[in-house]
């Protein structure tokens, strides 16, 4: 394993722990300025949508796993394929449980830190 997989592979076990932690800033260190979320619950947004929305004191919290299941690094870019599975829990209880795969463009910065520049995120509800 290449020292860019290992990093990358870091920075995914960076953003889960940091989610089930609730620690904002680390998790919007991971992501570019100008990173794009596609997911199935809305239109594309940015970094500040998303920093905007760790921004209520009443934020779930969130915990699972995430397993890479591809990985390939070109130079400064790459792009992974994980399979997700978290449980989302709203303060006072009822967990939402959801899985499903992203598939997550990076980029090696200026700085020398991969962050995300892009990511598809296909979960859903489990039953």
């Amino acid at each position: 394993m290449t020292d860019d997989e290992k990093a990358i592979r870091k920075l995914v076990d960076d953003w889960m722990a940091a989610s089930k932690a609730g620690d904002k800033e680390t998790v919007l260190d991971l992501v570019a300025d100008d990173v794009v979320f596609i997911t199935p619950f809305g239109p594309p947004f940015g970094k500040k949508e998303f920093a905007g929305a760790r921004d209520n004191s009443d934020m779930p919290s969130i915990d699972g796993r995430s397993e890479i299941l591809e990985m390939e690094v070109f130079g400064e870019r790459a792009w992974i394929r994980n399979q997700i599975d978290i449980a989302i829990t709203p303060p006072g209880g009822g967990a939402t449980r959801m899985s499903g795969q992203t598939l997550t463009l990076l980029r090696k910065e200026a700085d020398g830190k991969w962050r995300v520049f892009r990511d598809a995120n296909f979960v859903k509800q489990d039953n």
